[in-house]
């Protein structure tokens, strides 16, 4: 198939594929029961539409991991309240979805949730390190900025200033240009949630990112030829990839800015694919592959000076 014609559209004509692409056996690497998951949507400085609540009712990508979490065999538990890394029952979770922002232990952020503690804060980093799953979306990557950010969001940091969260997600936010349509092009078509995918391109909030680890496997890669912005004005960059961190594997996308990229089936099944594997139900191949998928990808946008 010609990768032109693999295309994502989102609005109207949501979803375009060829019916041979996408088995929909994908989402069945989740069916295994007993998988616990805590998906985390706190907010400090900006909160996404996505991630809203209104009425008192879960937000629309709550509900959506609700619902994929009803539908193959997972228990989902969705939390705004930083003290939930502190209770009795943290310890019962087997994996955390993560679609945070900024710093999630100061006091009065914008949708107002009790923070984490920086205690907290350990104990997530601890239960991924010794064997938890996780996988962060969008802003995850958003969260608990490296030192001297923003001032020197331009630069890429020694690992040893590198915020150990990000260190565990494998990259950090640098900032964003306008919402448009871009292309990604696909690395590792046997990763769980990616069978039978091909290169594709949607429209995105997309980020630009930096601070990589040198052990990511990539998975997808952001084509930055043809972007709009000074953001992109850079070597194609990994988008989507996955990791170990010590015994816990750790997955990560930049998509989950959008909500009809939250309600795409294709995003559904990256999603479960991801959780399936980030809880041990599913395995795959993660030999880094950062330099050869993404050669360039350290070389960061001049400074846009409006930063």
């Amino acid at each position: 198939m010609n990768r032109r014609e693999m295309v994502l559209t989102t609005g109207a004509g949501a979803l375009t594929w060829t019916a041979a692409a996408f088995p929909f056996g994908w989402a069945a690497l989740a069916d295994q029961p007993g998988k616990r998951i805590l998906m985390y949507t706190k907010s400090e400085g900006y909160e996404h539409e996505v991630v809203k609540r209104k009425d008192g009712k879960l937000s629309l990508a709550e509900e959506i991991v609700t619902h994929l979490g009803k539908r193959h065999g997972f228990e989902v538990t969705c939390e705004k309240d930083g003290r939930v890394f502190q209770s009795e029952t943290f310890k019962n979770y087997d994996g955390f979805l993560f679609e945070t922002q900024g710093d999630l232990t100061k006091e009065n952020g914008v949708d107002r949730q009790t923070p984490m503690t920086p205690e907290g804060k350990k104990n997530l980093l601890d239960a991924v390190a010794a064997g938890k799953g996780f996988v962060g979306c969008h802003c995850a990557s958003d969260t608990f900025h490296s030192q001297g950010y923003p001032g020197n969001r331009w630069q890429t940091q020694d690992r040893d200033q590198v915020d150990p969260y990000l260190a565990m997600v494998g990259g950090e936010f640098i900032r964003h240009g306008e919402q448009q349509r871009a292309w990604l092009s696909l690395v590792d078509p046997a990763f769980p949630g990616f069978k039978g995918l091909a290169d594709f391109g949607l429209k995105e909030e997309w980020y630009s990112l930096k601070n990589f680890a040198p052990d990511l496997h990539v998975i997808l890669v952001q084509e930055t030829a043809g972007m709009q912005n000074r953001d992109y004005e850079r070597p194609n960059f990994p988008q989507t990839w996955a990791r170990m961190h010590h015994k816990g594997r750790v997955f990560f996308t930049s998509l989950g800015h959008r909500d009809d990229v939250w309600t795409n089936p294709i995003f559904h099944h990256i999603l479960t694919g991801a959780l399936a594997w980030a809880v041990g139900n599913a395995d795959a191949d993660l030999t880094p592959n950062l330099h050869k998928a993404a050669p360039g990808a350290n070389q960061l946008p001049k400074d846009p000076g409006n930063s």
